[in-house]
Formats: structure tokens, C-alpha cells, sequence
């Protein structure tokens, strides 16, 4: 069955992408088949879409299923988290957790997400379960669990614990054999949060030597490496071990873009989870003064990090670090106004940014990112210009996931956040 868009203002996508007016759209087995101004065809089921806005459906590069976002939820210890998969229960729980996680994303217009650090092989059974038509979700690119070191970032929490090159390399192929995910990701460095010392987050945590052997091993076995940084020290010792993708990233200086540059590998921008904790009064995060501290050192890096990149034709993508507090699954157009506000790009560079570019990046641009003849009919539909307020993202109209027509999906928001996000938006 043929399915026709017509009446489109359309943004393809694409990097030299220009507001299109009166687009036809024709999708066929959910693919693109056409994108023109003709006539829909006379056996399509037709959407007359009156002049609003159609776009690819977002990408989201950075996510974590396990967690929803709230505020203030208690985080378990390794010990903890080894009783609780003990118990089938809490496990379908926790994996309700992650699927309804997943469909947020796809409602709120992201058809594609990368997770990068999940529960188990949670990530990558939703990401086969809705392959198989089970139920609805975006396409997932999943890593499962990560490698860390023990007292690293998420150690034995969402990810496992090595101690020498040779278990690293022994946990990637653990993960390759157990999970088969599309990814694998490492925690390099610590995070914001489990920084011991004001002035000083991103601490080195895992040793060269560990990173090469699990990128070794990774590459060895066909795949990628996304790595958890925020420091420079640790985008040094990512790139130079072979690490493919740089998460969040760190205040850069000429030898780190030299260092991307040789590796051809990209930067992943994630301003969002950052900025509340920066920006926030110390009364609503509930933190430490030295954690707020350390996260405005943080958000700095990962914008300049994101900016320098830019600059110098290295590839730029956004994920939001969904899952984080403050940063929710139906959130993914934050990260766009965020990026085109801190780097001075244009609205086109933004979106570009969180379709295309990330396809690109992610490996899957002959199969998603534009709208264009042969992709996948990922379509996302809203009634305001995005190139005017992104705000026009936050309710779509209608999302298309590989042909399927989702007309004004709905979703309960946590309102009393994301108004505080809305009045803080304008302050990073």
C-alpha cells in the first residue's frame, strides 16, 4: 500500500537542506519513494498535511533506557544491583522500565536512539522485539552493558568492571557474544557526580592500556567504540587508544583536534544533562556545592569541545544523555536549541546535526537521517517552523516510523520540570 504526504513544507535533512514548500511525499513498504510537487499517486491512502512541517525524525546518540529522568531518584550500588537480578520480578520491571523508556522517544519524533550503557541485554532485546513487530519503539542501536574499571563511571551498575587489558578485552567479547549489540561503549573517565574533588570532574579512571585492548578487540570483532570522557586527559587517552566516538567530550587544545583528525573519529555533544546541573539554584538540585561546581566545568568542555569540532570539519552529533536527572525521553529537542545557542550554528546546522549527521556518524545514513528516495520512512511532523523556535518540536503532529502513521501522539510530561528547563534554556 502506498501512502502519500502532501502539502508539505518540507526540511530534508540534508546538509545544504532549504525550507521546501508544497511537497509530495509517496511512501511505499516503508520507504521513501518519492519527494517531489506531483499529484499523489490514485492508490495512496493520502495525509494532507496543510502546510505543515515535515522533517526526518530526530536521532537521539545518547541515551541510557534504565532510568527515566526524574529528579532525585536513588541510585543502587553494584551489591544492590547484583541481589536485584536475582529476582525475576524487579528484572521484568526493569525492563517495562526500558521499553516504556523507548516508546517515549518514538512519540515524541526521535526514531532512532543509541543507548549507551544499559541494563544487562535489555537494550538489545527491546531493539529485536520491535524488529519483529511485537510492539512500537524507534530503532535502537544498542551497547548493553559497558566496560568500566572498578570505582569507574557506572561500575558494575551499567557496565562491568576491568582490571587489566586482558579482562577488557575478555568483557568485550563477553558483551559480543552474549548481547550482539551495535556498539560497544567504555567509561573512561569519571562523571560529574562521582567527582571526589571540587575542580577536578572527569577524572582519568581507566588506564591506556585497558582502553586499547577493548578498542583492539572491539574493532577486531566489527565494532564501533563510544567512550565516556570529560576531561582532556581522558579525550587524549580515548583517541589515542581508538576510541570511534567521543561522549560529552572536554576542553580541546591543538593536539586533541589533531588527535580526531587522525582518527577520523567524531564528537557526541551532550549539553543537557549538563546545564541543569550548572544552572540550577543549589535549593532544587539538592547537590553539593563542589558537584555543581565541577558540572559548570562539565558543560564549559563539552561546549567547546562541541564548538572547536565544528570548526575544524570534525563530525559533530547530539544526544541528549536521556535518562540522566533533568533530561527526559521526550526531551531530544532540547539538545538542538542548546547546540545552536552555544555554537552559534544555524537552526539547519542543528537539525542536520540530529538527523543526518547523526546517521552518518552512527553508520546508518543509506538507511535513515533525510528524507530522500530509499530511506526508511522516518518522518517527524509538527505544526510550527523549527527554524524559527525548536520549541515547535515539543508536540508533533504526526510520527512515521518505517511507513507507520502515529497522528498526534500523546504523552505525560513531568510539566513542573520541563517548565523550569523552559525558563532556564535561554540563560546557557
Amino acid at each position: 500500500m502506498k501512502t502519500a504526504f502532501i502539502n508539505c513544507r518540507l526540511l530534508d535533512g540534508t546538509k545544504d537542506m532549504k525550507l521546501q514548500e508544497g511537497v509530495t511525499v509517496v511512501v511505499e513498504d516503508g520507504k521513501i519513494v518519492s519527494v517531489g510537487s506531483g499529484e499523489a499517486p490514485v492508490d495512496a491512502k493520502v495525509y494532507d498535511l496543510g502546510g505543515k512541517y515535515m522533517m526526518p525524525g530526530l536521532i537521539n546518540a545518547h541515551v541510557h533506557l534504565p532510568s527515566s529522568g526524574k529528579p532525585g531518584g536513588s541510585s543502587k550500588t553494584p551489591e544492590q544491583i547484583e541481589k536485584m537480578k536475582k529476582f525475576k520480578p524487579i528484572l521484568m520491571y526493569m525492563k517495562g522500565l526500558c521499553k516504556k523508556s523507548a516508546k517515549l522517544h518514538l512519540l515524541s519524533g526521535t526514531t532512532t536512539i543509541r543507548t549507551v550503557g544499559g541494563f544487562e541485554s535489555f537494550d538489545s532485546e527491546i531493539r529485536d522485539e520491535i524488529k519483529a513487530g511485537k510492539y512500537d519503539g524507534p530503532r535502537i542501536l544498542a551497547s548493553d552493558m559497558a566496560v568500566s574499571v572498578p570505582g569507574g563511571h557506572m561500575a558494575g551498575v551499567l557496565a562491568y568492571m576491568a582490571t587489566t587489558p586482558e579482562e577488557g578485552a575478555a568483557y568485550v567479547r563477553q558483551i559480543h557474544e552474549k548481547f550482539r549489540p551495535d556498539l560497544i561503549k567504555l567509561m573512561i573517565t569519571g562523571g560529574v557526580l562521582d567527582a571526589e574533588v571540587r575542580g577536578e570532574p572527569g577524572v582519568l579512571r581507566m588506564k591506556p592500556e585497558i582502553v586499547k585492548a577493548c578498542c583492539d578487540e572491539a574493532h577486531r570483532l566489527g565494532y564501533k567504540v563510544a567512550a565516556h570522557v570529560e576531561s582532556p586527559l581522558g579525550v587524549k587517552v580515548a583517541l589515542e587508544n581508538g576510541v570511534d566516538t567521543i561522549e560529552h567530550g572536554a576542553m580541546p587544545d591543538d593536539e586533541i583536534i589533531a588527535l580526531f583528525k587522525e582518527r577520523g573519529a567524531a564528537d557526541i555533544c551532550t549539553i543537557s544533562p549538563a546545564a541543569p546541573i550548572a544552572n540550577l539554584p543549589p535549593a532544587e538540585l539538592k547537590l553539593p556545592e563542589a558537584a555543581q561546581f565541577n558540572g559548570k566545568i562539565v558543560l564549559d568542555g563539552i561546549i567547546s569541545c562541541a564548538k572547536a569540532c565544528a570548526e575544524n570539519g570534525i563530525p559533530v552529533g547530539l544526544g541528549t544523555d536521556a535518562g540522566c536527572p533533568y533530561v527526559f525521553h521526550y526531551d531530544t529537542w532540547r539538545e538542538l536549541e542548546y547546540f545552536r545557542k552555544a555554537t552559534g550554528s544555524t537552526p539547519e546546522a542543528a537539525i542536520y546535526a540530529a538527523t543526518l549527521g547523526n546517521a552518518e556518524i552512527l553508520g546508518i545514513a543509506s538507511e535513515t537521517g533525510s528524507v530522500e528516495p530509499g530511506k526508511a520512512a522516518d518522518l517527524l511532523v509538527v505544526s510550527g517552523n523549527p527554524l524559527e523556535d525548536f520549541k515547535a518540536l515539543k508536540q508533533p503532529s504526526m510520527v512515521v516510523f518505517g511507513g507507520k502513521v502515529l497522528k498526534d501522539p500523546k504523552i505525560k510530561k513531568n510539566e513542573a520540570v520541563d517548565r523550569m528547563l523552559d525558563e532556564l534554556m535561554p540563560t546557557v
